[in-house]
């Protein structure tokens, strides 16, 4: 599953990441999106783009392509 097929107010856990670009997963490591980390969808905005999501207690804003990167399974 990834985040981009999760419904607002939807929890899930990162079990880990597609294959990409590994600056970018650096990055979003470095944001504390670990793997076992729990991030919840927020909203979306109203064209799709970007995805509002909380984890470890802040809201993060991510590009629909960004949060792809994420594998995630439902809590």
């Amino acid at each position: 599953m990834t985040v981009s097929e999760m419904t607002p107010g939807q929890t899930a856990e990162i079990i880990g990441y597609h294959a990409g670009n590994a600056a970018y997963r650096a990055k979003l490591l470095a944001l504390g999106l670990t793997r076992g980390a729990r991030l919840r969808l927020v909203n979306v905005a109203p064209l799709g783009d970007p995805l509002n999501l909380e984890v470890r207690g802040f809201h993060l804003s991510l590009r629909r392509a960004e949060a792809a990167v994420l594998k995630v399974r439902a809590v």
